[in-house]
């Protein structure tokens, strides 16, 4: 039996808990609170069970599942599921890339933008950026024209054909939203929700202020404490 040493540990810690608890009678209730307690006062945060990894070196399988380690790699995955979804859904349109379609789905929003803007806007390096522009504009769904304020720059826009050809990919997104949040019931979805958006808002900021230049940026910003800022 597979699971014959997770009912074992969680035995021990009902037995655990009855200790801490004498004379009463406990509840699930009980047990998840206390249970929750447990986990998060570990200092180890182990995550183990990852079907894609071997029975070799058992020491680099701890590293990547420490829990920080083991959400980022999650998050890869996600991402690249994402992606083929993605990539299905704009099959027979002359969009090629999830960055092609954010990059359009921005600029329905705007009466126009810089190009600067939208490659922020989009979380884009400036080269990759430029890329989906041209493609936008060599397929007609985005025009551009020099800005006069500033004559090195030009402005850029959705064209018609743009609104019509993104309307018509929203219909087979929606389905990608739907297949990318899977079986979470509507208060799995809130919570998960809740906690992208928490993400996203500490990221953004370092996205924007451009504080993370290098590897050495990324170490001294983790070692003096990511929460210190709270």
């Amino acid at each position: 039996m597979k699971s014959y040493q997770l009912i074992h540990e969680l035995i021990s810690l009902v037995e655990q808990l009855e200790e801490e608890s004498p004379g009463r009678e406990l509840s699930m209730q009980d047990f998840a609170g206390f249970l929750l307690h447990m986990t998060s006062e570990s200092k180890e945060h182990f995550v183990p069970g990852e079907a894609r990894f071997g029975k070799y070196e058992n020491n680099a399988q701890e590293i990547a599942f420490q829990l920080d380690n083991n959400i980022g790699r999650l998050f890869v995955h996600m991402s690249r599921y994402a992606k083929s979804y993605i990539k299905k859904a704009l099959e027979g349109t002359p969009l090629l890339t999830a960055e092609d379609f954010t990059a359009l789905s921005v600029l329905l929003t705007h009466d126009h933008l810089s190009k600067s803007e939208l490659i922020s806007f989009n979380l884009q390096e400036k080269t990759s950026g430029m890329e989906v522009i041209r493609r936008l504009i060599a397929t007609g769904l985005v025009t551009q024209w020099d800005d006069e304020k500033d004559k090195r720059s030009k402005l850029i826009a959705i064209t018609d054909a743009g609104k019509v050809l993104l309307y018509e990919v929203f219909k087979d997104m929606s389905n990608v939203g739907k297949m990318i949040t899977g079986k979470l019931t509507i208060s799995e979805k809130l919570t998960l929700q809740y906690l992208l958006q928490k993400l996203e808002n500490f990221h953004l900021e370092h996205h924007e202020k451009k504080t993370i230049t290098n590897k050495e940026d990324l170490k001294v910003f983790v070692e003096n404490g990511i929460h210190s800022e709270e």
